[in-house]
């Protein structure tokens, strides 16, 4: 079964009076790509919340952020009351020192590097809170690919009836370039028997027959139908067993992209031309539908 890229979870869980809330968006990308926004009293999470996440995901750009609410400014924050009576000590001597009279901003004061500090856990509040993070952060996982599963089921229907239509479109094409040489022949002995009629001459049977040959080797088809057929084949059975199959199904419809070109610039019939332009137009709708799989 297939999955989509994109997906939303959350979750949340409760410490000490602090809610932890943790919410996941992914979109399309064709590789997996992580952006994680922590507070900075749980920045320490990084390395294990990008591990959960690739462990769980293999594609797309994950945005996840971690929010705390509920918590105190005292259980977040602290001021470094040192560095701040230092600093307004400074100011008010070099005021004093050049006879500029002014006066202190507080807010600007917080604002300097240094001055306002997170507080950071000791060793066993850090394990609860790395307990309790990486375990709603599993439960939002699992609820994003339950929406990546949801979605993933009208994306391979969408990609079933395609490769339908592009197997009854390349079943016409094959019954139909099994008789194109015989037609071709057809053609060329008329013509051929109208333009000497006058002259009372006979067809050189030997040279239809080699100009016959030249134009079935030339437009044989065959190869590139049992190919395309192939790849369609493989393309469904890994719709149907593998969950994970995007890279694979990208590269499988620019190989059938490929079997129909060539198929098109050999056919020497103007229906199958036009069968294979509709397989053509199949095809891109597949690889336009691939880029939301994983």
């Amino acid at each position: 079964m297939l999955n989509s890229m994109t997906g939303y979870g959350t979750a949340d869980g409760l410490l000490d009076g602090i809610c932890y809330a943790v919410e996941i968006k992914a979109v399309n990308n064709r590789y997996l790509k992580t952006i994680i926004k922590l507070p900075e009293t749980v920045a320490f999470l990084e390395d294990d919340i990008d591990k959960c996440l690739r462990r769980n995901l293999s594609r797309g750009t994950i945005n996840y952020v971690l929010r705390l609410k509920g918590a105190s400014a005292n259980a977040l924050f602290e001021i470094d009351e040192a560095a701040l009576r230092f600093i307004v000590e400074k100011l008010s001597t070099v005021g004093t020192s050049v006879g500029v009279a002014g006066t202190i901003d507080m807010a600007s004061l917080l604002e300097l590097p240094g001055v306002v500090q997170p507080i950071m856990p000791d060793e066993e509040e850090s394990r609860k809170v790395k307990e309790l993070v990486l375990k709603i952060t599993q439960e939002a996982l699992d609820r994003l690919r339950q929406m990546r599963q949801a979605e993933g089921k009208f994306l391979q229907a969408d990609l079933k009836g395609n490769c339908d239509a592009i197997a009854q479109e390349l079943a016409v094409v094959k019954q139909r370039s099994d008789g194109v040489v015989n037609e071709y022949a057809k053609r060329l002995r008329k013509r051929v028997d109208e333009l000497l009629a006058e002259g009372k001459l006979k067809l050189d049977e030997e040279t239809l027959a080699r100009e016959v040959a030249i134009l079935a080797d030339r437009s044989d088809i065959s190869e590139e139908i049992a190919r395309l057929d192939a790849h369609l084949q493989q393309f469904q059975q890994i719709c149907e067993t593998e969950g994970q199959a995007g890279r694979r199904l990208d590269f499988l419809s620019q190989e059938m992209l490929r079997e129909a070109n060539t198929t098109a610039s050999k056919a020497a019939d103007a229906e199958i031309v036009r069968r294979v332009v509709d397989i053509k137009c199949l095809i891109e709708r597949l690889k336009e539908q691939i880029q939301n799989v994983e």
